[in-house]
């Protein structure tokens, strides 16, 4: 889905307020806030019902990522289509000037986007060959390279916060921050009994140490960096692809992401990630029923 069909196929507000009705409730309003299904119409007011159970008055977005909106619905359908369709991402600013607005209503919207692109409800296990690595995100520019001065390290000697991902092999995939937590063997292996199908798979990683006890509760191969990136099919080309996206997004799109809100980045890099193979206008399709709690 991009720009053009939005304004083809949603023109008004209202165009946009009855496809939200009808992703939401199909053909029967039901309240938000009892559940109930007995409703009126509001004659002097277009698009809200009377709930003649609760005795309240509601429209489609309570409860949604667009409550209390004051933009016109077109520019949401707008943004959720232009960040779907951002491979590496768009900065507030840049989506402030696509949309005519200021730079902190479009960070605002961006993120209420990426709720709707949670990695929460993707609770399905990865199976089969799946690949596991870490990385490294935050912190100052480095200059030159530390090696036992003040300066900013490289990889695991740094004060960066450390990202773990887990890909299935031409599959999906999951990254969890560990910003709360440090990244050690017992918090590793957790992650993979959480994220993955441990008697259907194989899994594959670097030689780093913190994945050696995991040998002791399903297949694990390594591959050793410092000889070699690929030894047949074991190799974590695919996980490395995708920290090459997320940090070209950070570095070049949003310059800067602190811990506190990079897990909703990560899940909307995740999110593009496994819809890849999608149409867009599928993606845009599943991405409103989750913005309307479908």
């Amino acid at each position: 889905m991009n720009i053009v069909k939005i304004y083809e196929l949603f023109p008004t507000n209202s165009d946009c307020i009855s496809h939200i009705e009808k992703v939401k409730w199909g053909n029967t309003p039901t309240c938000p806030y009892c559940k109930s299904p007995n409703q009126t119409p509001l004659k002097c007011e277009k698009k809200r019902y009377h709930c003649n159970n609760c005795n309240t008055s509601f429209s489609v977005t309570v409860r949604t990522i667009f409550h209390h909106t004051h933009l016109p619905l077109q520019k949401w359908f707008l943004a959720i289509s232009i960040i779907i369709n951002a491979k590496k991402g768009l900065s507030a600013r840049q989506l402030g000037r696509d949309l005519n607005i200021n730079k902190d209503t479009a960070w605002r919207m961006a993120m209420k986007i990426r709720d709707a692109m949670s990695q929460f409800e993707h609770r399905k296990l990865l199976t089969g060959i799946v690949e596991a690595d870490e990385t490294y995100i935050g912190g100052k520019p480095r200059k030159g390279n530390s090696t036992g001065g003040s300066g900013n390290k490289r990889g695991r000697g740094t004060k960066k916060t450390p990202v773990v991902g887990m890909v299935e092999r031409n599959g999906n995939i999951k990254v969890r921050s560990f910003h709360n937590k440090p990244l050690t063997s017992k918090n590793l292996k957790a992650l993979v009994r959480e994220n993955v199908d441990i008697k259907n798979s194989t899994l594959f990683t670097d030689e780093y140490k913190g994945y050696f006890g995991i040998k002791n509760m399903m297949p694990h191969k390594t591959i050793n960096h410092t000889v070699w990136y690929v030894d047949g099919e074991v190799h974590t080309n695919t996980i490395e692809s995708f920290w090459a996206l997320l940090k070209r997004g950070i570095v070049g799109q949003y310059h800067k992401v602190s811990a506190k809100y990079l897990p909703k980045y990560i899940d909307e890099f995740c999110y593009r990630w496994n819809h890849r193979k999608d149409e867009a206008a599928d993606i845009f399709s599943l991405t409103l029923q989750k913005a309307v709690g479908r």
